[in-house]
This record gives C-alpha cells, sequence and structure tokens, in this order.
C-alpha cells in the first residue's frame, strides 16, 4: 500500500508509516485540527527493513536523517518558547508565532502516526476521541491511509483481480469516456484530455462495471473516484471505492432504480418539514422539490456542491460515520439561508443554490460541521421512517405491478376490440351486400311482378277481344241474310259524320271564345289595380287555359278521328256496289263494316268521356275559385269585424271625453262667471244660452253632437287632423264658454253606409292598404278614414 503526495511526487511504503516512532506523548490542543497540510511524512526505519532493497534502504536513512533534524529543531523551539514565557515578555514575535504553528503541526502529525500504528486499539478503546479528531478534520497526508483503514480496504482479495479487469471490456465504456472531461475540469491532476488522471479514473470506473454489472457506471459515482485519486494510487482507490459501495449505502444509491435515494429524499423531506416548517411551506408553494437541490448532495457527498478543501472535510466523517453527515449538513445549509431562501422565487432559489450557498463556507469549514452537528438527528425516527418508505414503495410497487396488469388486460382488449371491430365491419360488409343483393332481386322481382301483370292483363284484354270478336261474327253471320243493313250502316256512318264535323265547329268555336275571352280578361286585369280581382282573375285565366288546351288536345283527337273516318267512307264508298258480289265477300265486308262502326262508337265513346273530364277539370277550377274567394270574404268579415269593436270602443272613448268635457266646462263657467252686484231695484234675469250646433260643413250633421271620427262626414277628417296636430281631446281647438266641443258622433245612416261600402270596397282593397294600432285598415286618400 502507498501514500500519494500531490505536492510532491514521492510515494513511501505504507509498512513505513505504520511504524512510526512514538516520541512523546502528544497534548491535543483545541486548534490542532486547523492545520491539514504538512511539508513531507517522516518514517523510521522498522524491523522489516531486511527484507528491503538498497535503494529503498538508503531512502530510509536519509527519511531518518531529516527526522533527526526536525527533531532536534522542535526542541530549540520549545527551550525558545518557555525562556520567554519565563521572562514575562507582554510581546509575541513572529519567530514565536512560527514556532507555535510548527509545533502544533508536529504534535498533529504524531498523534495521527500514533493513530495510524494503533487503530485498532484506537477503533476498540478511544472511539469518542478518534471521531471528535476525525471531525476536526484529517491531516492531509494522513487521509489515505486512515481512509483506508476507516472502510477497512486494506486487505481485499478484489486489488489482486484489477490487473485482470482491465484486460477485459464493458459496456460502459463509451459512456464513461464521455462523463471523464465532465469530472474535475479545473483540477489538474484532470486537466486535460487523456491525461494521466482521466486515464487512471477511466481504469477504476471500468473495472467497477465489470466487478458490479447491476450497477454498472453513473454519473456522480466519478466525482467520488476522483476524490480518492487525488489521495492514493488507482488499485487503492479501487479498493476503497468498492467497499463504499457495499458497506455505506452507496451501491444501493447508483443501481438503476435508485431506491435509496427516493429514501433519502424521503428522510430529508421529513426532517426539513419537522425543523424547519416555514422553509418548507414555501418550497411547496413554489414548487421546488428537495430532489431539484438535494440529489447531487446524496450522490456526489458535496463534492460537486463545495469547493475540494470543504467537500474533503466532510468526506472524513462520511467515511466514518456514513450518510449522516449529508443530512446534517445539508439541513445546516438550509437553516443559515433560510430567511434569504423565503424571499426568492423558484428560479431565484435555484441560483442561490447553484452560486451562493457553495462558497458560504470556503474560509471558515469548521463553521459548517459546527453548525451540522447542531441539527437534530434522531436515528430511530429514521429507522422508522425507513420501515415507511419501505411499506409505502412495496404498496406502491403492488399498485404499478396491478397497473402493469391492468394495462396488460387493457392492452389484450384493445387487440380484441380491434378484432372485434374489423370482424363486425366484415360482417357489416357482408350484411350491406346481402341487403343489396336482396334490394336488387327484389326490385328485379317486382318489375317481373308488374310485367306479368301487364302480360295477364293483355292476355285478358285480348281474350276479351276475341269473345267480342267472336259475338261480332255470330251476329254478322246472323245478319248475312239481311243486304238491308249495309245502307242503314252507311247512313248511320254518315250521320255520325256529320255530328262529329259540328262538334269540331263548335268546339274550334269554343276555343276562339275562350281565346277572345282570355286577351279581354288580360286586358282587363291590365286595366283593374284591384289585387283580389286580379287574383281571381288569374285563377280564372290559368283554369280557362287548362281547359283551352284540353279543348285543343279534344280537337286534335276529333280532327284524327274524324280523318280516320273519312279515310274509312272514303273507303267503303269505293267498295260501292259489293251487294252485288258473291255472298263470302259481302260477308266479309259487312264484318269490315260492322268493325267501322265499332269504331267510330269507341271514338264517340272516347269524345264523351274526354268532356265529362273536361267538365270535372271546369268543375275543380270553380270549386277552387270559390275557396279562395271565400277565404277572402272571411279574411275581410274577420277585419271589419275587428274594424268595428275598434270604432265602438273609440266611440266609448269619446263619449267619456264628452261628458268629462262638459262637467269641465261647467265647472269653468262657474269659476268665470262674476256675480252681479246687488242693486236696488228688481232685474230680470239673463236668458240662458245654449251650445251653438256645428255646421253641417264641420260634421255636425243633424245636429247632435257627433263623437269624432265619423266615416265620411267632415269631423272625422277634421278630428284626424287635429289629433295628428297634438290636439289631445281630437276635436279641434277649445271652444269657448258658449260654444260645444268639436266632437262628432258616427252617424247611424253613415254607419250604414259604410258596411256598404265595406262590401263593395273589400275585393278593393290593394297593397296600400295599411293597418293602425289596434288591427285598423287605413287606405289611402281617397278611401273612408278608420
Amino acid at each position: 500500500m502507498c501514500l500519494r503526495s500531490p505536492d510532491r511526487a514521492v510515494t513511501w511504503p505504507c509498512s513505513q508509516l505504520m511504524s512510526l516512532p512514538a516520541m512523546a506523548s502528544p497534548t491535543l490542543s483545541p486548534d490542532s485540527s486547523s492545520q491539514e497540510a504538512l511539508s513531507a511524512p517522516t518514517c523510521s526505519p522498522t524491523s522489516d527493513s531486511e527484507n528491503l532493497s538498497p535503494d529503498e534502504l538508503e531512502l530510509l536513512a536519509k527519511l531518518e536523517e531529516q527526522n533527526r533534524l526536525l527533531e532536534a529543531d522542535s526542541k530549540s523551539m520549545r527551550s525558545m518558547n518557555g525562556s520567554r514565557r519565563n521572562s514575562g515578555s507582554s510581546l509575541v514575535s513572529s519567530s514565536s508565532a512560527s514556532s507555535n504553528l510548527s509545533h502544533l503541526e508536529e504534535d498533529t502529525w504524531i498523534l495521527w502516526g500514533r493513530i495510524a500504528n494503533e487503530w485498532e486499539e484506537w477503533r476498540r478503546r478511544k472511539e469518542k476521541l478518534l471521531k471528535e479528531l476525525i471531525r476536526k478534520g484529517i491531516p492531509h497526508h494522513f487521509r489515505a491511509i486512515v481512509w483506508q483503514l476507516l472502510c477497512s480496504a486494506t486487505d481485499m482479495p478484489v486489488k489482486n483481480q484489477y490487473s485482470e479487469l482491465l484486460k477485459m471490456s464493458s459496456p460502459c465504456e463509451k459512456l464513461i469516456r464521455r462523463d471523464i472531461a465532465r469530472t474535475y475540469p479545473e483540477h489538474e491532476f484532470f486537466k486535460g484530455q487523456d491525461s494521466l488522471g482521466q486515464e487512471v479514473l477511466f481504469n477504476v470506473m471500468k473495472a467497477y462495471s465489470l466487478v458490479d454489472r447491476e450497477v454498472g457506471y453513473c454519473q456522480g459515482s466519478a466525482f467520488i473516484v476522483g476524490l480518492l485519486l487525488m489521495q492514493m494510487p488507482e488499485e487503492e482507490a479501487f479498493c476503497v471505492f468498492v467497499r463504499l459501495m457495499q458497506e455505506y449505502r452507496l451501491r444501493e444509491l447508483f443501481k438503476p432504480s435508485m431506491a435509496e435515494l427516493g429514501l433519502c429524499i424521503y428522510q430529508f423531506e421529513y426532517m426539513l418539514q419537522e425543523q424547519l416548517p416555514d422553509l418548507n411551506t414555501h418550497f411547496r408553494s413554489q414548487s421546488f422539490h428537495t430532489s431539484m437541490y438535494a440529489s447531487s448532495w446524496f450522490l456526489t457527498l458535496f463534492l460537486t456542491t463545495f469547493p475540494l478543501p470543504v467537500a474533503t472535510r466532510v468526506f472524513d466523517i462520511f467515511m466514518y460515520e456514513g450518510l449522516e453527515i449529508v443530512f446534517r449538513v445539508g439541513l445546516a445549509l438550509l437553516q443559515v439561508n433560510q430567511t434569504e431562501l423565503m424571499q426568492l422565487d423558484m428560479e431565484g432559489m435555484s441560483q442561490y443554490f447553484q452560486r451562493v450557498i457553495p462558497h458560504q463556507f470556503d474560509s471558515c469549514p469548521d463553521k459548517l460541521i459546527l453548525k451540522a452537528y447542531q441539527v437534530k438527528y434522531n436515528p430511530k425516527k429514521m429507522k422508522r421512517l425507513e420501515k415507511e418508505y419501505a411499506a409505502m414503495k412495496s404498496k406502491e410497487m403492488e399498485e404499478q405491478i396491478e397497473i402493469k396488469r391492468l394495462r396488460t388486460e387493457n392492452r389484450l382488449l384493445k387487440q380484441r376490440i380491434e378484432t372485434l371491430e374489423k370482424e363486425s365491419a366484415a360482417l357489416a360488409d357482408r350484411l350491406i351486400q346481402g341487403q343489396v343483393t336482396r334490394a336488387q332481386e327484389a326490385e328485379e322481382n317486382y318489375v317481373i311482378k308488374r310485367e306479368l301483370a301487364v302480360v295477364r292483363q293483355q292476355c285478358s284484354s285480348a281474350a276479351e277481344d276475341l269473345q267480342k270478336a267472336q259475338s261480332t261474327i255470330r251476329q254478322l253471320q246472323e245478319q248475312q241474310d239481311n243486304p238491308r243493313l249495309t245502307e242503314d250502316f252507311v247512313a248511320h256512318l254518315e250521320t255520325e259524320l256529320e255530328q262529329s264535323r259540328l262538334r269540331e265547329t263548335e268546339t274550334l268555336g269554343a276555343l276562339r271564345e275562350m281565346q277572345d275571352k282570355v286577351l279581354d280578361m288580360e286586358k282587363r286585369n291590365s286595366s283593374l289595380p284591384d289585387e283580389n280581382n286580379v287574383a281571381r282573375l288569374q285563377e280564372e285565366l290559368k283554369a280557362l287555359k287548362v281547359r283551352e288546351g284540353e279543348a285543343v288536345a279534344s280537337a286534335r283527337e276529333l280532327k284524327l278521328q274524324l280523318q280516320e273516318l273519312s279515310d274509312t267512307w272514303q273507303a267503303h264508298l269505293s267498295r260501292g256496289g259489293r251487294w252485288k258480289e258473291s255472298p263470302r265477300k259481302l260477308v266479309l265486308g259487312e264484318l269490315q263494316d260492322e268493325l267501322m262502326s265499332v269504331r267510330l262508337r269507341e271514338a264517340q265513346a272516347l269524345a264523351e268521356g274526354r268532356e265529362l273530364r273536361q267538365r270535372v277539370v271546369e268543375l275543380e277550377t270553380q270549386d277552387h275559385i270559390h275557396r279562395n274567394l271565400l277565404n277572402r270574404v272571411e279574411a275581410e268579415r274577420a277585419a271589419l269585424q275587428e274594424k268595428l269593436q275598434y270604432l265602438a270602443a273609440q266611440n266609448k272613448g269619446l263619449q267619456t271625453q264628452l261628458s268629462e268635457s262638459r262637467r269641465k266646462q261647467a265647472e269653468a263657467e262657474c269659476k268665470v262667471r262674476p256675480r252681479p252686484p246687488p242693486r236696488p231695484g228688481p232685474r230680470p234675469a239673463a236668458p240662458l244660452t245654449r251650445p251653438r250646433p256645428l255646421p253641417p260643413e264641420q260634421g255636425g250633421g243633424d245636429g247632435r253632437a257627433p263623437a269624432g271620427g265619423g266615416q265620411h262626414g267632415g269631423g272625422g277628417r277634421d278630428a284626424a287632423a287635429h289629433r295628428r296636430a297634438g290636439d289631445p281631446e281630437g276635436g279641434g281647438p277649445h271652444p269657448g264658454p258658449t260654444e260645444p266641443l268639436g266632437l262628432v258622433a258616427v252617424h247611424p245612416r253613415a254607419q250604414g253606409s259604410d258596411r256598404g261600402a265595406e262590401g263593395r270596397g273589400a275585393a278593393a282593397e290593394g297593397p296600400a292598404t295599411l293597418r293602425g294600432p289596434a288591427g285598423l285598415r287605413r287606405a289611402g286618400p281617397g278611401a273612408a278614414p278608420g
């Protein structure tokens, strides 16, 4: 085992450090832990020197000579300090200060040399003193051996496997190579690509990834290995790192699941909630989770947080006490900075943790250690929290297993649903295809049935025609012996031809009459503005056009029938004298004549049927016109009834106004009339003045007071004009004391004339008609006012 000094490239065998001389019983002063580094270690030869090489013996002799010189210098410094104390000098020179400092360093060096030599005894009997010394700091040159002794990494079987592990290849090599440049990039030992520090760091990380394939390589572990390599060779650093991973819970921290890190965060959150509840509440309100700032504390043991001197002090205590120091230091940092953190938001706190907190204790790491051991830490409570976390995690694991099972079932069900949906879609397509096929077959069957029905109907009609022809043949055979029937038949055909011509002439005359009537009606329609008459005439015009079309069609058919009859008649005439021929030809001619008569009767029946249909259409048209007329009459009746109600209400209101005006007039006359002074002699009373009736041209009518608003009198128009002018009473200017109000009542004869005019003017009501506020229709300037 060797000890590496970063200040000097010298390596000392560990066996020499184990046999350091016990010079004197050192006295541990309170300030002895403030110095951490010595210039060079002193070693004395041991009984094992016989096994050493000549070069090593020469080196030991030189070291022993240097040890004697240092010992003589320390004795002279002690005597000088004693003489100065005895003289009672009140001043302390700079040489005495340096002498005291070297004395303390020598005492610390001697003390830790004894601890290294007597490690088992100190570990068993002086554990508390050892703990205090470690808390005050391990000297720099003793850290390598003391760290190995603390973790019992001096004799490990894995050390012999190190060289073999380096020859093997690891699956994590690329990842390790990528992260090596990020480990202590500012330190001289690791600065520069492919430097010695980076190479030995790669070797140690690669060897451990092969030893523990479950953990492999984790990024934060490189900082711990880098710190070990700063103090000792790579083989010893590898052994110490393996022991740390196995015995200090670091392996659980660096596992892929990081279950131990979750436990540490859970315990730290509980301590934070218990000891700093306000700060914990502030963190929660800002969504500043503990893992955002404390994860690196547990994974790198503050090596990425503090500078190396402060982080090394924390690592000293960690080597002896474990992860407890991480909880204490983390909570101490939060206690010191609670006031500042309470005033920051989430981003500000992140910046504060990265820039301010790491450099608060650069000059006084002892203050940080003191604050850390003022934090309350209960191991029993931590054990209880560990059990709670384990129970919670087991429950979460069960829930995750259940969720995973449910997700698997859900995925299988989704696959099943997709399969069923595909099958359903295929079945739906088949069903739709079957329905379409059945619909096509049903349509084809329907078409075939219709064709079959038509064929059956044709067959039945052909059978009937055949029966009729047979009956006709029998009748003709019976009438064959009577030659007189042919002449009667010809006379009958002539009569029918004349009648057909007469009907054609009548039809053409009726058509011309209808056309003239249509033209007349169109002229009248264009000259008459009445909307109702126009509508009625339009309906009649439509009906006439329909009838005209039907008449034209009938005339055309009659022309065709007449043409056929004429052709038949000409053919018959061309066969004149046929009765003189043979009897067989006569029978055939008679049959043809009979067939012609049947056709003529058929044509006559068709003409009569068309006439009847035309009559039916005409009757339906008239019925439609009458219905429209009845609807208009009903609408006009309802409007007139509404108008009558409105006029009755208006008349009632006017009567009320008249009575009120008369009462006010009487009151006004009583107030205005002066009382005559008393006279000595009697005087005849003045005759009472009667109201003057209005002249007839002002709406006075028969002398009665009208109710304002008659239909034909001028008072109605005057009242309406006064109402438009703003007169509230509607009767013109207010009369004088002896004049009646200008209210006009509707005369009974005027009302009768209005009702008569309403019947006549209902059809003339056109687009200019307006409705008043109560549904009253008002016409234009020339109509009667409403």
